[in-house]
């Protein structure tokens, strides 16, 4: 109800004029010390001026009621074009005390996506967050931008999205630190009304957090300033009107426009701002650390009961030896666990957590190579991660037979359950209907569950050690059991991230050709042409497909390493310890893109190898921005491009399509799986690259 009463609205006007003038004359806090990837900004005064609030006059409400009139119910007037734009925001959230954040999630049932079915995107699961994905896009529809004109800051310079004068601001409200950015149009509309600005965070947002987003300095294509919307304006202005909806979202906006002010913005330039929350660490972990911890609670410091189901000698070149079999794992999904399976929990209840439903078997494999049989040297204990929608036997790859050849390793693998083989069918049923989404989501924990009992079955004394195929002539196991180490390529890299940052038994990981976040890996994949082919007709607006990747991001943080990449490092979770980390990434790679990795990075504060490409082949104008070099020999984490001779991935949120593609070229090299064996058996990284840019060998 927008209008009630002439007495209740001057009351109204009154205790907001008063409340936001003791806001302006109050102190904005402390200065803060910069990190590598934020800055604040210095200044003698850094109290926001004061801005005299006046009543709006009558044309001004009636252009602002004209706005609230286009939204749907429980959608943000601030931006009319589609509900939940800007996108993600506080306006979308409700107090919740019983949260970390004391904020819930609270999309809008009828402002949710629509497919070509007419079917709206069930919200319920996303309203269980308190708050947004930290590793959001930040999404806004500015019409008819000029993004060179409008100095969009690019991922070239990122930098540059720190300066003074930058047109895109994103401040840490809780610490008053700027967070570097890039800026982009989305170069996969077909029509510039469907084109929005995606705003990326270099560094994976710090959880439980509030921020600020400042736009200025925005030109469309004729040249014009962009006018800030009928609403924006009102706030930024402090006009105070008569319209509810506007006046009871003012508290959370005047405190953006405070953080703004505070870090060097000038009020009046504002085009567009607004705030939002990142959820808090156990809003995001809290389901899989609860489902690993209660399972592990059961299993004890023992292997899961498992059967041997073949046993093949000899199976291809450089293998002695492959064992299958299934082995046991607690089932904290419907029905039997299968793709398209939730998890088992009360849905009306926000806070509910998974409840054991019976075991499920999961597959296994592992591979024992001709030089392990047939040296006395124990082999090391590696557990391996397959690449997109694969399986277990992705150890059968030439690359991960040579490398356990050459290193004398046991490779086991089994499915990432979630995004395996056997979910294909399912992803297609949620590319069709959203909806569906949850349903992977939790799949994808499950699967890191089976991966934490396939490391328990590898490494203690009931498990694979038993098996006769697996044992010396005295009885003695062919593989030491007393360390386990992971290595994953593509998916297995991503995935591979969260298994790290949870497994109470990797000690330490290399991930090859990785990335995290997949609401920016997709548009930047050729892997997505073939999903895009069910997602298009589906969803047929290309508004509607960014705004929705960039909403399944918060349920993806669940079953992926972008919402665990913050505890793997450093700030672990209870029950594990912070591990070491090699990221190989591929120079020019079609699949998953360098540009995640570096994100990756970055948030995790690890080195990197320099230079990290020849001059002239990366278009940055600081290599690897925000990251110190590695000092060689390290023991410590690192990133290193690889570079084969591809083409440079493109400046524009698109998939590289020129020449081949270099996903495959790192784990292929001899040299790159020698500085892989040595930082994961000698705890050393070594420089394999003269002190240069690092070259690999194209895999033809």
């Amino acid at each position: 109800m927008r209008d009630s009463g002439p007495m209740k609205r001057a009351l109204l006007a009154t205790a907001l004029v008063m409340a936001l003038f003791a806001a302006a004359c109050s102190d904005s806090g402390d200065d803060k010390d910069s990190a590598d990837t934020t800055t604040t900004v210095d200044s003698p005064d850094t109290t926001p001026p004061v801005t005299e609030p006046t009543l709006a006059d009558e044309a001004t409400n009636a252009a602002v009621r004209a706005e609230v009139d286009k939204a749907p119910a429980g959608c943000d007037p601030l931006d009319t074009t589609r509900c939940l734009l800007p996108y993600p925001s506080n306006a979308y959230t409700e107090d919740d005390a019983a949260t970390d954040t004391g904020r819930r999630v609270s999309l809008p049932a009828d402002g949710m996506p629509v497919n070509a079915e007419g079917a709206v995107v069930d919200p319920a699961e996303w309203n269980r967050n308190d708050g947004f994905s930290p590793n959001t896009p930040i999404l806004a529809y500015l019409p008819d931008i000029d993004a060179e004109a409008s100095q969009l800051p690019s991922w070239t310079d990122i930098g540059a999205s720190l300066a003074d004068d930058a047109s895109v601001v994103l401040v840490d409200v809780d610490t008053g630190e700027r967070i570097a950015l890039w800026a982009e149009l989305d170069a996969h509309a077909a029509e510039d009304v469907d084109r929005l600005l995606t705003i990326r965070p270099a560094i994976s947002l710090p959880e439980g957090h509030t921020f600020a987003v400042g736009l200025r300095g925005m030109v469309d294509t004729s040249g014009a300033s962009i006018e800030a919307s009928p609403v924006f304006a009102v706030y930024r202005d402090s006009l105070i009107t008569d319209i509810d909806p506007v006046e009871t979202r003012r508290a959370d906006i005047e405190a953006a426009l405070d953080a703004l002010t505070a870090a060097g913005v000038d009020r009046a330039d504002l085009q567009l701002a607004w705030d939002f929350t990142v959820a808090s660490t156990r809003s995001i972990s809290e389901r899989m650390l609860h489902i690993r911890d209660d399972a592990l609670a059961g299993l004890g410091d023992a292997a899961p009961a498992f059967r041997v189901t073949e046993v093949t000698p000899n199976p291809r070149e450089e293998l002695a030896l492959t064992i299958k079999g299934t082995y046991d794992v607690p089932n904290y999904l419907t029905g039997d666990g299968a793709p398209g399976n939730r998890f088992n929990y009360d849905s009306t209840d926000p806070d509910a957590l998974p409840a054991q439903n019976g075991v499920l078997q999961a597959p296994f494999q592992c591979n024992v190579s001709v030089a392990t049989m047939n040296g006395s040297e124990p082999a090391h204990l590696v557990q391996y991660g397959h690449g997109l929608l694969g399986s277990e036997d992705e150890i059968n790859a030439g690359n991960v037979r040579a490398f356990a050849n050459e290193s004398n390793i046991v490779f086991c693998a089994t499915k990432w359950a979630g995004m395996s083989e056997d979910d294909i069918g399912n992803a297609v049923t949620t590319l069709g209907d959203f909806s569906n989404f949850a349903t992977m989501a939790d799949r994808l924990q499950q699967g890191v569950l089976n991966q934490i009992f396939l490391g328990r079955l590898m490494t203690r004394p009931e498990g694979l050690s038993t098996v006769p195929e697996l044992q010396r002539a005295d009885g003695s196991p062919i593989f030491d059991t007393a360390h386990l180490d992971y290595d994953g390529n593509s998916q297995g890299g991503i995935m591979g991230l969260m298994l790290t940052a949870v497994s109470p038994d990797i000690e330490r990981a290399v991930l090859g050709v990785p990335g995290m976040n997949y609401s920016l890996l997709l548009p930047r994949s050729v892997d997505f042409d073939t999903y895009e082919m069910v997602f298009i007709p589906a969803y047929p607006n290309d508004l509607d497909r960014t705004l929705i990747l960039g909403m399944a991001q918060m349920l993806w943080d669940r079953g992926e390493g972008a919402g665990y990449v913050q505890h793997v490092t450093a700030d672990p979770y209870p029950g594990t310890e912070v591990k070491d980390v090699l990221l190989h990434v591929a120079f020019g790679d079609q699949q998953v893109t360098p540009l995640s990795a570096l994100v990756e990075a970055r948030t995790m504060g690890i080195d990197v190898h320099q230079p990290f490409a020849a001059d002239g082949r990366w278009p940055e104008v600081e290599q690897a921005w925000g990251l110190d070099p590695v000092s060689y020999p390290s023991d410590g984490s690192a990133i290193i491009m690889w570079d084969s001779g591809m083409a440079p991935i493109p400046i524009e949120n698109l998939a590289p399509r020129e020449g081949d593609d270099s996903h495959e070229d790192p784990r292929a090299d001899a040299d790159v799986r020698r500085q892989k064996a040595a930082f994961l058996f000698d705890d050393t990284l070594i420089d394999l690259c003269g002190g240069a840019v690092c070259i690999a060998e194209h895999r033809e």
